[in-house]
Order: C-alpha cells, then sequence, then structure tokens
C-alpha cells in the first residue's frame, strides 16, 4: 500500500498568518456562496428551470448506438469517404508504417491528393459498397467531406490532414458508447472534425460519447531515430517491443482494438502505445476486461488484417503474422481459422497496407460477409464455413489503407452484451 505523508513547516508567525488567511478566505467564500444560492433562487422564480429539465432528460429506450461484437446482425454503419483524399507528409511515423517501395510516393506527393484518377474509381467502388449494404438491409450514414490538402499549425508541430476514409480507425463502438480515439499521426490530427454531425446526432438519440485524451503530438511521442531499413529490421524491433511510438503520452487507433462482447484484444503497435492501452482498460473496466495480445509481425499497424473475430468462438488468424497468445482462444474452445494467401496481384499499389485486406472482411450477421469480390480463395473459405458471401469489388479503395472492415464502422448490431471466456 502507498503512504503518503504530508509536512508542514515555519514559524509560528507563518501559521498565525496562515489561520487569518484562511479566516478570511472563508468569510469571502461563504459571502460568494450565500451570494450565488440567493441569485440562484432568484432565477428559479422567475424561471422554471426549462434548461435543467431538459439537461436531466432520461435516456431514450431506443438508443441508436448499441454495438458489444462484431458479428451481430448489422442495422447501421458509418462507411468512411475517398473524397478530396491527400498523401500524407512523409514524417517519421508514416515512414514507420509504410513499406519501403512506398517511400518515394511519400516523399513526391505527401500534403498532395492521391491520384486523381484511382481516387475516382475509389469514391465509385464506396459508392457501390453503400448501395449493397442498403440493399442488405443495413442503414448507411457518411462523413462530412473535408478539403484535406489545407496546412494547419499547432504549437507543436504542422501538417497537412489525411482523410475520412477509415471510420474504423477513429471511431470505437463498445456497447452505447461511441469512443474517438486519440490517433498518432499528424496527418489525422483534425480527422474527427468530418465525423462530429454524425456523433451529435447519436448523443442527442441518447449514445455516450467519449473522446479520449487528444495528444499533443509532440516530438517526444515519436522516436525520432526509430532504426527501419529493411523487413528483418521491423521483426526484430517488433519482437523486442520497440515503436515509433514512445510512452510520452496516451495514443491508439480505434482499429487496433477487436470486440468479442465483454472481452476486448488489443495490440501494441506503431500508432497505438501502453499508455493509451492503459486508458481503455481503466475507461471500460469493470463491466469490459481489455487483453494485450501481440504477434509475429514486422510492421504492427492495425489488427483487424492479422486478427479478426467473425463469430462466437471464430477467429481468422493470419498464417504470415501468428499470434503470440493462440492458446488462449484454443483452450476457451475457439476455432481458429487461418484464411487462404491473397490473390491481389503483386503490382496493384498498396500504399497504406499490405495484401492481406483479403481477410479484412464485414460480417452482417453470423451467416453474411461481405467480402472482395475478386478473393475467389477466400470465398470458398467462407462457404465452406456455411456463411454466405457478399461480393464486392474495392480494389482501388483497397490502395488507401484499408478492406470492408476499415472502411466501416458498425454503430448498430441487434444483439445483448455476453461473455465468452468465461
Amino acid at each position: 500500500m502507498l503512504r503518503v505523508r504530508c509536512l508542514r513547516g515555519g514559524s509560528r508567525g507563518a501559521e498565525a498568518a496562515h489561520y487569518i488567511g484562511s479566516r478570511l478566505r472563508g468569510v469571502f467564500t461563504g459571502w460568494v456562496q450565500r451570494t450565488f444560492q440567493s441569485t440562484q433562487a432568484a432565477t428559479a422564480s422567475q424561471n422554471t428551470c426549462a434548461a435543467d429539465d431538459k439537461a436531466t432528460s432520461p435516456v431514450p429506450k431506443d438508443c441508436l448506438v448499441c454495438s458489444y461484437n462484431e458479428w451481430d446482425p448489422l442495422e447501421e454503419v458509418i462507411v468512411g469517404r475517398a473524397e478530396n483524399a491527400c498523401v500524407p507528409p512523409f514524417s517519421v511515423e508514416v515512414k514507420a508504417n509504410t513499406y519501403e517501395k512506398y517511400w518515394g510516393f511519400y516523399q513526391k506527393f505527401g500534403g498532395q491528393s492521391f491520384p486523381k484518377d484511382h481516387l475516382k474509381k475509389a469514391v465509385a467502388e464506396i459508392e457501390e459498397m453503400c448501395n449493397i449494404l442498403k440493399g442488405e438491409g443495413v442503414t448507411v450514414k457518411r462523413p462530412d467531406p473535408i478539403d484535406w490538402s489545407v496546412k494547419y499549425k499547432t504549437p507543436d508541430f504542422e501538417s497537412t490532414g489525411m482523410y475520412a476514409a477509415m471510420p474504423r480507425d477513429i471511431l470505437l463502438v463498445v456497447g452505447n458508447e461511441i469512443i474517438e480515439a486519440p490517433m498518432a499521426w499528424r496527418a489525422r490530427f483534425f480527422e474527427y472534425r468530418a465525423y462530429r454531425r454524425l456523433i451529435k446526432d447519436y448523443f442527442n438519440s441518447g449514445a455516450k460519447w467519449t473522446t479520449a485524451p487528444k495528444p499533443t503530438m509532440a516530438d517526444e511521442l515519436y522516436d525520432q531515430n526509430y532504426p527501419i531499413h529493411s523487413v528483418e529490421d521491423r521483426h526484430k524491433l517488433a519482437a523486442q517491443g520497440k515503436f515509433v511510438t514512445t510512452e510520452f503520452e496516451p495514443c491508439f487507433d480505434a482499429a487496433d482494438f477487436i470486440r468479442a462482447g465483454r472481452d476486448i484484444f488489443v495490440q501494441r503497435s506503431q500508432v497505438t502505445n501502453y499508455m493509451g492501452i492503459e486508458w481503455m482498460r481503466r475507461h471500460l473496466a469493470p463491466d469490459y476486461r481489455v487483453h494485450i495480445i501481440s504477434f509475429k509481425d514486422p510492421n504492427p499497424m492495425h489488427i483487424d488484417a492479422t486478427f479478426n473475430i467473425i463469430g462466437p468462438g471464430l477467429v481468422l488468424s493470419n498464417p504470415d503474422r501468428p499470434c503470440h497468445q493462440i492458446e488462449l482462444f484454443k483452450k476457451a474452445g475457439w476455432t481458429v481459422i487461418q484464411p487462404p494467401v491473397p490473390l491481389i496481384p503483386d503490382d496493384h499499389p498498396l500504399w497504406m497496407s499490405s495484401k492481406w485486406l483479403s481477410m479484412n472482411v464485414l460480417m452482417l450477421d453470423e451467416k453474411r460477409v461481405m467480402v472482395d469480390a475478386n478473393e475467389t480463395s477466400i470465398q470458398k473459405m467462407f462457404e465452406k464455413l456455411g456463411i454466405s458471401t457478399i461480393k464486392v469489388s474495392i480494389r482501388h479503395a483497397n490502395s488507401l489503407g484499408g478492406g470492408f472492415h476499415c472502411w466501416t464502422c458498425d454503430i448498430r448490431r441487434r444483439g445483448t452484451l455476453q461473455s465468452y471466456f468465461d
């Protein structure tokens, strides 16, 4: 037990001065309190406290926000926007999260639009994806379009923006609460602005709304000399628990968390530090348990193309990035499935992600999954599991850094809070 002892020192004259000062402060404080109370009473006599009544109105029973896992029947979802997407400036945290063959691309185009033709095709793909979701009975909401090329400056850094393409990165829904993540990339500092209209609407409908502590993103948050020269270097550093983000202040991307009822799994990654994980652990306790898991991954950033929970007792585990704690799931009776090798061609640009976006799927319920129309191997895998595939092509949208799970944030799933590990 930690014991704290308070020491007081000084002369009797100082003690007397302290006593007199405290009495004077007491008199003044009492006067302020009496004045405030009388003013408050007078106001109440003139107004029947309509504002107070409004502020304390009960939460509506049918809150629009309610989601506990990744597979209950999907009723409402936010789908991101590719419009106005910009290449982030080539800063140290971007370098640590991208592959060397694309570094020249970032150095040349940082702060500018992604290739216009490619972006146009991505926009069309996501529009079609939205139409298909609506056809499946899902309500679709979209963030606001914003000009991400505008340069901004804080006391600690300056940057341009990136996009509002991946709501899974910034928003985490736990029950009826929406949590805004304190992301680690400077280019994403103001990304929350695209979602504020939607979140205010959800709040007004009865949802809880939490914004995690906003990081300053000062230089101290990043290892400015983080050594990355090869995949081997990345493997060694990750194995040693060394990442480009330090423990200077909490940071995390929501996409590093994956939900299974009362149990939520998270990885320490290039964008999620232990302080961020601990903030989430304390914030969600005691109703939820946050577990840290890790992988043999040379570039950990976002868990859902490495470890994707698709049903009660059913998880997709990337064979190229094995989970070090996989026995935890096997002992609980879970079925661990290794998805097939992705079919995406080598020459297709993936500026911010790997080919394993093929396993970055969106479950509409336990028996329906949205999957890439080009990935026939994983389609067959799902069909063998008795899960119907809803095929959509988002290859150009993949280039911006995400699959179906990344491009969405499920706001409401029809289900209840359960424990799958007791």
